[in-house]
């Protein structure tokens, strides 16, 4: 399949929108940087075009996406070059002036490892000090006759949470400080509440509405999921160390199907699809534990930056501004301990 348009840059620009609220604060708490993104490049020069489109994006936070891994040593070590990586794209943007400064970063280790995971997360601290703000081993387990319909089928084993060794890594990183990030299917959601429930002391976050699936043999099923993502999500919201982003909903694997349009999406488009997963789940959790989040550049596949926030914006224009400051840069703040 061809993800990209010949000029994907201007299939992005059909839609031209005015920035709503340009003052308002934004920090962008996920995304991910690539020197190849299945055949195109996603650095810190194309991040500042996108952060530097009009939007009042003050700082971001680096998502770990296996880029840039070490070729040799020792396996629980390849994943320190994407922190290196990492720390001389941020360096760059700081020496360039190029836009939003990297705020911080979420790294990988695998959390199953207990033998080498202290001994891990002190390399990374090491390298990057309190740069490094958190872990993701992402629970994300793509059932096996649905991989070949999905773009980023997750490959993690299907009990990956209700493992003890596993559960064991989460609750060490909340005894060092640091945060738990996962990405999962929506049918994994009482696994992860599971977790939640295990390891009440580690602040988790969970990414893109638990990546309700529409395609394969979940194509065409968008409202059957939304009626039991309701409940799980409820439940969920029991668990006070869970916050959410909220984004990632227009990867090709949620079956809406824009990256294959002859335009993208508008703000309005945007949330007359998505706006009901949004609503609920700020209903469930609140401002104060929800971050909207870009997700790019694979939502870039469907949508542009500025529609994106565009369409937050519209979606908050009733809450106040305490929920809205919230919302763009608090939570992430508070969550991922970022300095003022």
């Amino acid at each position: 399949m061809d993800l990209f348009h010949e000029d994907h840059p201007a299939w992005l620009a059909q839609v031209s929108e005015d920035i709503i609220d340009p003052d308002q604060p934004i920090i962008d708490p996920h995304h991910h940087l690539w020197p190849d993104m299945m055949g195109d490049i996603y650095n810190v020069d194309e991040l500042a075009v996108d952060t530097g489109a009009g939007h009042n994006v003050i700082g971001t936070m680096f998502m770990e996406c296996g880029t840039c891994y070490r070729e040799d040593g020792p396996e629980h070590e390849k994943s320190l070059g994407e922190t290196e990586y990492v720390l001389a794209q941020a360096a760059r943007i700081r020496e360039l002036n190029l836009g939003a400064p990297i705020l911080g970063m979420v790294g990988h280790i695998d959390l199953r490892e207990s033998a080498t995971l202290d001994e891990s997360l002190d390399k990374h601290i090491d390298l990057a000090g309190d740069f490094f703000k958190g872990i993701r081993h992402a629970g994300a387990s793509a059932p096996a006759g649905d991989a070949e319909s999905m773009l980023i089928p997750g490959p993690a084993p299907a009990d990956l949470y209700r493992l003890g060794e596993f559960q064991a890594g989460v609750r060490r990183l909340g005894e060092r400080g640091l945060s738990y990030d996962t990405w999962h299917y929506h049918f994994q959601l009482p696994d992860y509440i599971a977790l939640a429930k295990a390891c009440p002391d580690t602040t988790m976050i969970l990414d893109h509405f638990s990546t309700p699936l529409g395609v394969g043999s979940f194509e065409g099923k968008h409202d059957e999921i939304f009626a039991a993502w309701k409940d799980h999500m409820r439940e969920l919201s029991e668990c006070e160390n869970v916050s959410l982003k909220l984004g990632g909903l227009a990867m090709p694997d949620n079956g809406f199907g824009w990256h294959l349009a002859e335009r993208p999406p508008s703000s309005d488009e945007l949330l007359e699809a998505h706006g009901r997963w949004y609503r609920h789940a700020l209903e469930c959790f609140g401002a104060d534990r929800c971050m909207f989040e870009s997700n790019f550049p694979v939502d870039r596949l469907s949508l542009s930056y500025t529609v994106y926030y565009n369409a937050m914006k519209k979606l908050t224009a009733g809450f106040s501004s305490s929920e809205k400051d919230a919302l763009f840069a608090g939570t992430a703040r508070r969550v991922y301990r970022l300095a003022d």
